[in-house]
């Protein structure tokens, strides 16, 4: 191939950007090496220790980030020749997680228009029975994914994701992390940049005041007059979801590799105009994660790596996404 120039470098990492993380923490860094390849750099600086305690999420969102600079290649004719995943110290903040080697030829994706239509949808899913087909379609293609359809069963996850968010914000050092990582105003000097704005949020600004006070200062005694679970509470939007995508990879897979496939299919959800919004509590609970794994029929070779919420969106779509600066993403 063409030597990589900082002009396309900046372009590639733009696109690849746009790949999900855990809380928009985006801790993906890249690096031009010597020898002409491209490193996946973590950034050890940035991480969500509460909700994160083992890092998993993070080498989640990395595999995301790869996904996503794969597609970027794609979309100019390139392709990852390899990806060679060893670990390796650049400076006490940064560390190598794999190495890509570049090519050319690439045959082009037929995921690379839903990258800059991708986001998460936080509101109600208007009723639309032939989506039905095109979730059909997705599980179909897709051996990694358990669609659940059953009206009954989506409400009852609907509760049981309830109960498993208020059982981690109940915890103080949780709602504290959260808080930390959301932008409720835009006055906020990063909200356009990480972390979970009010817009990403799909709170109005009287919403996203409401919020900050019910995560902060007044959870405690509204939590004790059982006033938080009600105001916390997302089960009119799990409930109106056309269907739950239960998303499970081989249990002892890098989450480098699992992180690649959930961009995908998050992706394909896309192409197959429709939307989704992880319920990631529901993987992290235990309990409710075993639960899950029964009425999905999920073996036990198998890890529960995240939850969807899938459907129609109940009004249109402006994508609008957060990011960090190029410069600050090449290191």
């Amino acid at each position: 191939m063409s030597a990589m120039t900082p002009e396309l470098l900046r372009e590639l990492v733009a696109e690849a950007r746009l790949a999900p993380s855990v809380h928009n923490i985006q801790p993906t860094r890249w690096r031009l090496l010597s020898d002409g390849r491209l490193a996946l750099v973590d950034d050890t600086a940035v991480r969500a220790p509460v909700a994160d305690p083992s890092g998993h999420d993070v080498r989640i969102s990395h595999g995301a980030a790869l996904e996503g600079m794969s597609l970027a290649l794609n979309r100019r004719g390139l392709s990852l020749l390899g990806v060679t995943f060893a670990e390796q110290r650049l400076s006490p903040q940064h560390n190598v997680q794999c190495m890509l080697t570049i090519g050319n030829a690439a045959i082009p994706d037929p995921l690379l228009a839903s990258v800059p239509r991708r986001m998460s949808w936080r509101g109600t899913f208007a009723p639309s029975p032939q989506d039905n087909d095109a979730l059909a379609s997705i599980a179909a293609a897709r051996d990694d994914i358990v669609c659940v359809s059953d009206r009954r069963a989506i409400a009852e996850i609907a509760e049981w994701a309830d109960q498993a968010e208020l059982s981690f914000v109940r915890r103080d050092d949780y709602r504290r992390e959260l808080l930390d990582w959301m932008r409720l105003s835009p006055g906020h000097p990063l909200y356009a940049q990480n972390g979970l704005n009010r817009e990403a949020l799909a709170m109005n600004a009287f919403e996203a005041t409401g919020a900050g006070f019910v995560l902060g200062s007044l959870f405690s005694p509204l939590d004790r007059l059982g006033l938080a679970a009600s105001l916390l509470s997302d089960r009119a939007k799990t409930g109106s979801a056309a269907a739950i995508l239960l998303f499970c990879r081989p249990r002892d897979e890098d989450p480098l590799v699992s992180g690649r496939q959930f961009y995908r299919v998050w992706l394909e959800i896309d192409r197959f105009g429709l939307a989704a919004c992880p319920i990631s509590a529901l993987a992290d609970h235990p309990g409710f994660s075993d639960k899950l794994r029964k009425l999905g029929k999920v073996g036990e070779a198998r890890r529960l790596v995240n939850v969807f919420r899938v459907g129609r969106p109940s009004k249109p779509q402006t994508p609008r996404h957060f990011r960090l600066p190029v410069d600050q993403l090449i290191v």
